[in-house]
């Protein structure tokens, strides 16, 4: 039995992963401020959580993953605040906080996922700080780009993923097993040729100017452009009525759609009975989009990349020794 308790937790992909990784787990508690994602969460694993402030949390997991708040790491955002004194994404040194004050126990595994910007100048002084002051405590440090490319989905999704290990074990990316990438008409909706609900199709002129095809030497503000999905969608946000986004679908006619809320939840690795708990949950009004849904799947991580390194951590030599408490059991905080 697999013991989890998820932190920053989202709409909970680390416990989709491991469901469909087959693991035997329950999950003790969950972590998350945001009331869509904990009433998400709660419709999509059948409990009754309430929102959680990662700040008055206090648990001893054996394997914690957290995904901080990315919004003042991000590349996309022109205000970001990296590593000013009110940036969002200085809760990752929570995490430091909570183990040491864990005493003389420590989780065995520390794992944390992040947007590349997180690496860029100005903002990765913070990172280095996480990484020192784990090293400070036990752990050795590795960290990687991982693209959900390389693990089956067609989704342009490129994170750092930083795993830490107590005692001189260190992670090898390298055991990661990659998948070949589907093709991305197995994860959309409606095809070229189907009739398109209007809420989905680009009309607004403004919009339709910046579409790349039409314009591709853009000047003043149409440099920020929307490109048609080819092979792959571009990285999924929490709002898909911006530009750039995702990316968007060229119909016959010629045409022009955003993805639908559905599609960006496939794109992010859950399925369908997912999806449909999900609209229960947070109907769409007629000839609307659904911005709750959109922002849901933005936020999340891709599952099937958890998927592979749940897998790496599980088998390979240092997971039993480092991830098993007395009674053989395993206990995971996301």
């Amino acid at each position: 039995m697999i013991k989890i308790l998820e932190l920053f937790g989202g709409i909970g992909a680390p416990r989709k992963a491991l469901i469909n990784l087959g693991v035997n787990h329950k999950c003790i508690d969950y972590v998350e401020l945001e009331p869509n994602r904990v009433k998400a969460y709660n419709a999509l694993y059948n409990h009754l959580y309430k929102p959680q402030d990662v700040r008055g949390w206090n648990l001893k997991p054996d394997i914690l993953v957290h995904g901080s708040p990315c919004q003042d790491n991000s590349r996309g955002n022109k205000h970001r605040k990296g590593n000013t004194k009110n940036s969002r994404s200085k809760l990752m040194l929570e995490t430091l906080r909570i183990i040491k004050e864990m005493g003389e126990w420590k989780p065995k595994v520390v794992i944390w996922e992040n947007v590349k910007g997180v690496l860029d100048k100005g903002v990765v002084p913070v990172f280095n700080y996480y990484l020192q002051q784990l090293s400070k405590l036990g752990y050795t440090n590795s960290f990687d780009v991982l693209d959900a490319r390389n693990f089956g989905i067609p989704h342009a999704r490129e994170r750092v993923f930083c795993i830490s290990l107590l005692g001189d074990a260190t992670f090898d990316f390298g055991k990661l097993k990659y998948q070949p990438m589907k093709k991305i008409a197995d994860f959309l909706e409606y095809g070229p040729e189907d009739k398109i609900p209007e809420q989905y199709l680009i009309t607004i002129p403004s919009m339709i100017t910046k579409i790349k095809e039409f314009n591709p030497n853009p000047i003043g503000s149409y440099k920020r452009q929307l490109d048609v999905i080819k092979d792959y969608c571009y990285t999924i946000t929490e709002r898909q009525d911006r530009c750039p986004n995702a990316g968007i679908i060229r119909l016959s006619d010629p045409q022009y759609r955003y993805l639908t809320e559905r599609e960006c939840w496939r794109l992010l690795g859950f399925n369908d009975e997912d999806f449909d708990l999900m609209l229960k949950e947070f109907p769409t009004k007629e000839g609307k989009r659904n911005a709750t849904l959109y922002a849901l799947a933005g936020n999340s991580i891709v599952v099937q990349v958890l998927e592979a390194i749940f897998e790496v951590i599980l088998n390979e030599d240092y997971g039993s020794d480092l991830i098993s408490d007395a009674r053989g059991q395993l206990q995971l905080i996301c």
